[in-house]
């Protein structure tokens, strides 16, 4: 191809690249006031303000420190499939019905920022 035919081309396919790059957050950003208000209204309860797992409600199992070195040793792919699947015989539960993917990488993000 040559003329213009290429130079349109070639706008027309760094315009589609711009648009698919810029419509997510950058890569690795995550929407933590989101998070914070999701965590806030779902998993406060049993969490507790800073993950601890020292929330109002109590398990047996205890609920996870999320703040732990047993958690935070987890790739992140595991910890957004423990809280969209939930955990077998414990009491969490699955989240997949309540929030969107996005909503749990969310959430994620935001318990990531927990002080250690």
């Amino acid at each position: 191809m040559k003329g213009p035919g290429l130079s349109v081309l070639c706008v027309l396919t760094t315009a589609c690249w711009l648009v698919a790059s810029t419509s997510d957050p950058a890569a690795g950003e995550r929407n933590l006031a989101r998070g914070k208000k999701l965590y806030e209204n779902y998993c406060f309860a049993c969490h507790g303000s800073q993950g601890k797992g020292d929330g109002v409600v109590q398990f047996d199992p205890p609920v996870a420190d999320l703040t732990s070195s047993d958690v935070l040793v987890k790739p992140d792919s595991r910890l957004l499939k423990s809280i969209h699947e939930g955990r077998p015989n414990t009491a969490m539960d699955a989240w997949k019905s309540k929030l969107s993917d996005e909503a749990i990488r969310d959430v994620l993000a935001y318990v990531l920022t927990f002080p250690r």
